[in-house]
């Protein structure tokens, strides 16, 4: 048997999604400790899995790995569409299980492709390799299509830059009780629509963001100037999603990100992916207050929610054998 457990991750926006440049996406991420994903997978003669999304995931690794099937377990999961990652950590979760179950080297960047993942941010595919804070190359923009290519057209953008996450930084994680987020044909259609009408001028800002503050600040270990440096990055890609999420970001982020971003115990504030899953940068010293933050955000905005304090992960996937050894991290 094997065992994987894997961490979310935040997603704190594109450098580009306008035609007019060179490049086009290129995310921005960090790996989380917690919530944890875990699946567990034996060598079987056939596919098993109660749990349906992975159950196709299942399914596709024994097709891509060339095994007899597998029985699989998923004992703990991501909240679905929220923001965190989801999807991506529990493709690449039953992949990684499958393959080590019948002692196979996963190979999720190459193979993330044909169950579907990869295909515009690297981020989720870099923290479950790696862990820490993550920013891929993104695509070159002639690659861009109007209709989403098939399955595995595609490859995992590479990372351009890769740091260590401070020890002593914390991530608040505010879950509002609000519809899930964009995904699947949703979210394809949504980003073509963004992408076609996208302002090159945000694309020139966020690159100047990018180099100037939040690469220089995670690289000198500092959560103040970092936090306040993503929060930009996600402003300014709300711009761009404005029309399709109604607004900045999406309701009721906007007013939560804008009460946690008052905190004195908060860096910046935002909101990952499409949300409703929202951010706050912090140190150790100062998450119980801003914890205490967010628990008033939400009840300042007047909608209820989850609350949790998640450390930085700087190691990737975990992987188990049945006696407990560990064949990675």
């Amino acid at each position: 048997m094997a065992r994987v457990s894997a961490g979310a991750r935040l997603h704190f926006g594109f450098q580009n999604l306008a035609l007019a440049h060179e490049r086009l996406y290129g995310s921005l991420g960090v790996a989380l400790d917690s919530p944890r994903v875990v699946v567990t997978a034996d060598p079987a003669e056939t596919v098993r899995c109660d749990h349906e999304t992975a159950r196709g995931h299942a399914r596709r690794a024994v097709e891509l790995l060339d095994v007899p099937g597998a029985d699989v377990t998923v004992e703990r999961t991501l909240p679905r569409h929220v923001g965190l990652g989801s999807g991506t950590q529990l493709a690449l979760a039953v992949l990684a299980a499958v393959a080590r179950a019948y002692d196979r080297d996963p190979r999720v960047r190459q193979r993330a492709p044909k169950l579907g993942r990869g295909g515009r941010s690297g981020v989720g595919v870099a923290t479950f390799e790696s862990g820490g804070f993550v920013f891929d190359a993104g695509h070159p923009t002639e690659r861009f299509t109007t209709d989403r290519p098939p399955r595995g057209e595609w490859s995992v953008p590479e990372v351009v830059a890769r740091h260590e996450v401070p020890d002593d930084w914390r991530f608040v994680v505010v879950l509002p009780d609000a519809d899930p987020g964009r995904s699947g044909d949703d979210e394809d259609a949504s980003m073509r629509s963004v992408v076609e009408r996208a302002d090159p001028a945000i694309g020139d800002e966020i690159a100047g963001v990018v180099t100037r503050r939040v690469l220089p600040a995670v690289a000198a270990g500092d959560a103040e100037a970092f936090g306040a440096a993503v929060a930009e990055v996600g402003r300014l890609n709300g711009a761009w999603y404005a029309d399709e999420q109604g607004g900045v970001y999406r309701p009721p982020v906007g007013e939560l990100v804008s009460e946690l971003g008052d905190s004195a115990a908060v860096a910046g504030a935002g909101q990952s992916s499409w949300g409703p899953a929202v951010y706050a940068v912090t140190r150790e010293r100062s998450a119980a207050a801003a914890r205490d933050a967010a628990r008033e955000a939400l009840s300042a905005v007047g909608v209820g929610g989850e609350v949790s304090v998640a450390e930085p992960r700087n190691r990737g996937v975990r992987i188990e054998e049945s006696d407990g050894a560990v064949l990675s991290e």
